[in-house]
């Protein structure tokens, strides 16, 4: 009780909040998401226009990035890829490809660097319609398109298959497609690639913080939307089913996205599995705050106090583009 007890004892300077921080953000918690954009030129960088300061990078512009990054620190990397568009059609095939984006990014950077490489698992940015799986007409669903789930587990696999040919560490299926986990444990099984990991994006919402992203993985779908196989925001036992049947499938890594809006969500998977949790900050996030700080509205110690919620929320591991942000100041 006041006066003996005084809580202001513990926040009276740096040096004292410091050693009694009970949340703390450390650089190995942190995975950098970044595009590799295959017509990009040698050297080449693109502004992405909804993301400020991201850029799309020509394969040896991103590696140097990619090193950059590791020398202050960055312990782990997350690959996206953008082919070139007319070599997208309706099954993906250059997700596949042995001389694709991806498989080339993974390889120079599992020979140039110490990073831990994860490779995104999604057919949409491969896709000529978009979609995170092969699509068919069908008068019963939304927009008369359905995006077929059994039709498009073997694709998956089979890129994911292709990634750790060229020497990934993790792979991370975001597609949502119904049973792709246990199908990709099964293909890397089968090639000798048992201790290949699996970040599942366990528990992934149909968001608008996601627009961003569709820019900048040129991914965003030409008709339609995700509802039909992404998460509704508005349910939270299903987060709990869903992760239940990756676990059981497989999965070594869980995940939740977005990050921000669904905090809640980030703390029932901690509370309810003992599997590593990855938290992802999605680009809508990202580019919020951004704005935000240009505009005068905040100061950047908003990013630090973002990433913070969703480590104080039981995140293991936080994939943001904040990274290249912050590193300087862990």
């Amino acid at each position: 009780m006041f006066p003996i007890t005084r809580m202001r004892r513990l926040r009276k300077n740096s040096k004292i909040r410091d050693i009694v921080r009970e949340v703390k953000l450390n650089k190995e918690d942190l995975i950098y998401p970044i595009y590799f954009k295959e017509d990009l030129k040698n050297g080449e960088k693109e502004e992405i226009m909804t993301m400020p300061r991201e850029y799309r990078y020509s394969l040896d512009a991103g590696i140097e990035f990619a090193k950059d990054l590791e020398n202050k620190g960055l312990k782990s990397i997350i690959v996206f890829g953008i082919p070139n568009e007319d070599k997208k059609d309706e099954i993906a095939s250059p997700s596949r490809l042995k001389d694709g984006i991806v498989q080339k990014a993974i390889a120079k950077l599992k020979s140039e660097t110490d990073l831990v490489v994860i490779s995104d698992v999604c057919l949409c940015q491969y896709t000529s319609h978009g979609h995170c799986g092969l699509i068919n007409e069908n008068k019963e669903c939304d927009d008369n398109l359905e995006v077929l789930n059994d039709e498009s587990l073997d694709y998956l696999a089979q890129m994911a298959l292709s990634h750790a040919e060229a020497g990934v560490d993790i792979v991370a299926p975001s597609d949502m497609m119904d049973g792709r986990v246990g199908v990709i444990r099964e293909v890397l099984d089968e090639n000798n690639f048992k201790n290949i990991g699996i970040m599942s994006y366990s528990v992934k919402y149909a968001s608008s913080f996601y627009e961003p992203f569709r820019d900048a993985a040129c991914s965003c779908p030409c008709e339609g939307d995700r509802k039909s196989y992404q998460m509704d925001p508005a349910n939270i036992k299903e987060a709990i089913r869903e992760c239940e049947l990756d676990i059981g499938e497989g999965a070594d890594f869980l995940m939740v996205k977005p990050a921000l809006a669904f905090l809640d969500i980030i703390k029932l998977v901690d509370e309810n599995f003992n599997l590593p949790l990855v938290a992802y900050s999605v680009s809508g996030e990202y580019s919020m705050i951004m704005a935000s700080i240009a505009s005068g509205y905040l100061t950047e110690d908003a990013i630090l106090e973002s990433l913070l919620s969703i480590k104080r929320a039981g995140a293991n591991l936080i994939i943001t583009n904040f990274a290249a942000n912050i590193l300087d100041k862990l």
